[in-house]
């Protein structure tokens, strides 16, 4: 008993005067790998990268690209897909994808047209009843994932074609022109006006392309819903254990990016002046959409990147678009470039989620 007092008594003693600090693993990283782990804390450095020597690039061989009205020009006929790729952005950060998103655009600014030209009702209701009815279909999609447990890609294909098709059955391919809308519904048009800030137009719906991007910057990176949308697209399994309601995340995602499409909806009657069953929105906004969020570096497998990303992604496509055609270069030649970018960024992106295994 007493040589156990002793020698709990010497191993106190013993550890009188030592060190406190933990043992401690430095690795010396390279140069690489700083600039590895750098671009993954940064998703949206990239695309900003790009963007800017792009614009450099074209600058210096376009004397007039630098202009105002240029940049104006740019950021009009981007205002559309940048409003989409915040509601693809949403679905592909839960590792999901909406190939349904222009349909919808497209669909709900039929029934806004419909319900105000087919059955009297006054343009703002009608526009409220286009915005529910495009975040229904969202809803559907989100449900359909969530609950049923069933492919984003799958899903999204088939409400693709099932809203198409019921935009095309229900308008009777009608369109409704512009002169109409402008006389009768001017609400509809609305997000088509513009203000001449030094001569130079700028369209209504660049400054609300620019607030939603903005307002979701915000919600992603600093509210708890924001954070949820990240977690389950980078583990949901570990999210859900967590205590986030990975199901209800979802079907809220599907359902905001629903309501996305809508707003893009209502824009595109402002754009074009018109309500067209046939928009080529419909077609491409889908392709467009996605576009601007992978060269925007937002990972396909979700759980990393950002709206301020597929903001440059969308500039991107817009300056190379605009860039050459002001120099004279076959216009095939953006698809080749845009496709090789593509192709680049998830290659990027690959390279960088090594850095967080």
């Amino acid at each position: 008993m007493s040589s156990d007092a002793k020698t709990a008594t010497s191993y106190e003693e013993g550890l009188a005067g030592a060190s406190e600090k933990v043992a401690e693993f430095q690795e010396q990283k390279s140069a690489l790998k700083r600039l590895q782990h750098w671009l993954h804390m940064t998703p949206s450095a990239v695309p900003m990268i790009v963007l800017v020597v792009a614009l450099v690039i074209f600058g210096l061989l376009s004397p007039n690209f630098f202009k105002a009205v240029t940049l104006s020009t740019i950021l009009q006929q981007i205002a559309i897909v940048g409003i989409l790729g915040c509601a693809q952005s949403l679905v592909v950060l839960t590792a999901g994808i909406d190939l349904s998103v222009g349909a919808i655009a497209v669909f709900s600014s039929v029934l806004m047209g419909q319900f105000t030209f087919r059955y009297g009702i006054p343009a703002p209701l009608s526009i409220a009843a286009g915005l529910a009815l495009g975040t229904a279909m969202g809803f559907a999609n989100g449900w359909l994932v969530a609950k049923v447990k069933l492919p984003p890609f799958i899903v999204t294909l088939g409400t693709w074609q099932i809203i198409l098709a019921a935009n095309y059955i229900y308008s009777a391919n009608e369109t409704i022109r512009s002169s109409a809308i402008a006389a009768e519904a001017p609400a509809l048009q609305f997000w088509g006006k513009s203000i001449q800030p030094g001569g130079v137009k700028v369209l209504f719906a660049v400054f609300l392309m620019v607030a939603l991007v903005a307002i979701l910057a915000y919600v992603l990176r600093h509210t708890a819903w924001g954070r949820h949308v990240y977690a389950v697209g980078d583990d949901p399994d570990a999210a859900e254990l967590a205590g986030v309601r990975t199901k209800r995340i979802l079907i809220q995602v599907y359902a905001l990016a629903g309501l996305f499409c809508a707003i893009a909806g209502w824009v595109m009657i402002g754009r074009f002046g018109s309500v067209s069953p046939s928009a080529s929105t419909g077609q491409l906004g889908n392709i467009q959409s996605i576009t601007a969020v992978v060269i925007g570096g937002i990972s396909l497998f979700g759980g990393r990147g950002s709206i301020v990303g597929m903001f440059f992604g969308a500039l991107i496509v817009g300056v190379f678009e605009m860039g050459l055609k002001m120099v004279g270069t076959d216009p095939q030649w953006t698809f080749f470039l845009i496709g090789m970018l593509i192709i680049l960024a998830v290659a990027v992106d690959q390279w960088i989620r090594k850095a967080s295994a």
